[in-house]
């Protein structure tokens, strides 16, 4: 990490580590009104030890940088799963078990193939689609909450800013438009946009594996909550930001609005890369990338430009990049059918591999696979935590005041879920709470069961929303922003926060209004 990062990370470190903290003792002090009517919980020792393990966790997945132990969300995952062991919450059978390879084989899978969409140029067309026509600031916001959004759902939210946010930069600037609410456009509406989909999110993926809600069900289920809420965030954002947005450029500046769409081109990116904490990772995997020269194909042994080659090999990349999209569609059709999800999944990518008809290591080196060990130890130290006890005794006090058939109910299930999430990151949080609010709402009735997830998928995502380190999309943005040469902004943790409040509590309640009719 170099200075100006550290600086940025010290930034956000603190007030983002005081604002935690403030969650973390209020949930630590309901936990002790209750912690001696809990006899029947873990040994205290295992109660004990088991904390411990799961508040180290805890710090290195929301403090990647943190300066006594700045080993990074996977190392810290790991560490987390592994202390568990070590003080025998869990046995290495019991741990190895907690792992849900299902979850893994999918995001593997939707991973890959976002690496050859990249390639076939997908998100090249959709960067054109933010300056084609462009008719001013207000257009360009619109444009920019609609791309997030859409390719958030069908590539997952930290792709689509890992891609987008250098290209939604260069755009403001060179129209002289500030920077800030074009990048809080593209984070929150690709936070909000990946709620469509199973595939959108991590937490939507473990969702949809653990809850047997097929993908048609889950889309239809919580797509109109996710169209009304990317409307209303983006209608925020021009209310909050109208005045920035509304100032008239030169008209001798006209021309320099107009951004190259291979801008995007020589963007490389890391599908859904853990955000924050890995920035040696990002560029190492972006100097491999870069390192191949831009649209060149290698072939026996040197590079060739293919757009000056003869029209059969033009065609040939025409017809790559054709049977690229077939298979995509199919993909998705697939899953709208019902069929496994993993399994589709892994099948698609298996397809592209085959039909690229050469050495698949590039692609599969693009895999981020620090985030697939990210879970496999938030995996086993989550069941471990579950194992003191300490979860259950929690739902136990607050389920008589959550019952998700009252509205009452249904806002204080929301309010926990929110600050869960920001403190202990959405991913764990569907994982502590998911099957307890199933089990209780199956209880209701079998509709309200589906209902639960679905409610637990839109808080459990919008609440990234809330500040900056609330999800890796925007920790994407935050660093992406600032890397970018000549160019770079810095996105503070307060100026976040100062929208992501109100976004997220209004998001939150238009989709919570829709989600229970």
């Amino acid at each position: 990490m170099d200075e100006r990062q550290a600086k940025i990370h010290v930034g956000y470190f603190w007030p983002g580590f005081l604002f935690c903290s403030v969650l973390f003792f209020s949930v630590g002090y309901l936990l002790e009104t209750i912690w001696l009517k809990k006899m029947a919980m873990a040994t205290y020792v295992k109660v004990i030890l088991g904390s411990v393990a799961f508040a180290i966790f805890w710090i290195l997945a929301v403090f990647p940088a943190v300066p006594c132990l700045p080993i990074g969300r996977t190392a810290g995952s790991l560490l987390g799963a592994t202390l568990m062991v070590i003080f025998q919450v869990l046995t290495v059978d019991q741990a190895y078990e907690s792992i849900d390879l299902p979850i893994l084989v999918l995001l593997f899978g939707t991973m890959v193939v976002s690496g050859y969409l990249e390639r076939a140029d997908a998100f090249k067309y959709l960067g054109k689609l933010l300056t084609w026509k462009s008719k001013g600031a207000k257009d360009l916001m619109f444009r920019i909450c609609l791309v997030s959004a859409v390719s958030s759902a069908l590539f997952t939210n930290d792709t689509s800013c890992m891609v987008l946010t250098e290209f939604v930069l260069k755009i403001a600037r060179q129209n002289n438009l500030p920077p800030e609410p074009f990048l809080l456009a593209l984070a929150s509406s690709a936070n909000i946009g990946s709620t469509a989909t199973p595939i959108g999110n991590p937490q939507n993926l473990v969702i949809a594996t653990q809850s047997g809600v097929s993908f048609g069900e889950f889309v239809a289920g919580i797509l109109p909550a996710t169209i009304l809420g990317v409307l209303f965030n983006t209608l925020l954002l021009i209310f909050l930001y109208g005045n920035l947005l509304s100032v008239k450029k030169d008209q001798d500046d006209s021309t320099a609005g107009v951004v190259n769409g291979e801008c995007v081109d020589s963007h490389h990116f890391s599908p859904a890369t853990m955000g924050g904490g890995n920035s040696a990772h990002h560029e190492t995997l972006r100097h491999r990338a870069n390192s191949e020269p831009e649209n060149l194909w290698f072939l026996n042994g040197a590079y060739w430009d293919y757009r000056n080659q003869p029209c059969p090999r033009r065609w040939k990349r025409q017809l790559w990049k054709s049977c690229v999209y077939l298979v995509v569609v199919g993909m998705l059709i697939s899953l709208l059918m019902g069929l496994n999800m993993s399994g589709t999944a892994i099948t698609a990518a298996l397809a592209l591999m085959i039909l690229d008809f050469k050495d698949a290591v590039p692609c599969l080196e693009k895999v981020s696979y620090s985030l697939l060990l990210f879970f496999c130890g938030m995996f086993v130290t989550v069941q471990g935590f579950n194992r003191t006890g300490i979860p259950s005794a929690l739902w136990e006090l607050m389920e008589p005041y959550a019952k998700i058939d009252e509205i009452s109910g249904l806002a204080v299930l929301a309010l926990v879920i929110l600050i869960l999430s920001n403190l202990v990151s959405n991913v764990p949080t569907v994982l502590l709470l998911g099957a307890r609010m199933a089990a209780s709402a199956a209880l209701i009735s079998p509709a309200f069961e589906k209902k639960a997830w679905l409610i637990l998928a839109w808080v459990s995502t919008v609440a990234g929303n809330l500040s900056l380190l609330g999800s890796a999309a925007n920790l994407i943005v935050c660093e992406q922003a600032c890397r970018v040469p000549n160019l770079g902004y810095t996105l503070t943790f307060w100026n976040h926060l100062k929208f992501g409040v109100p976004s997220t509590l209004l998001v939150t309640a238009i989709g919570l209004i829709l989600l229970k009719s």
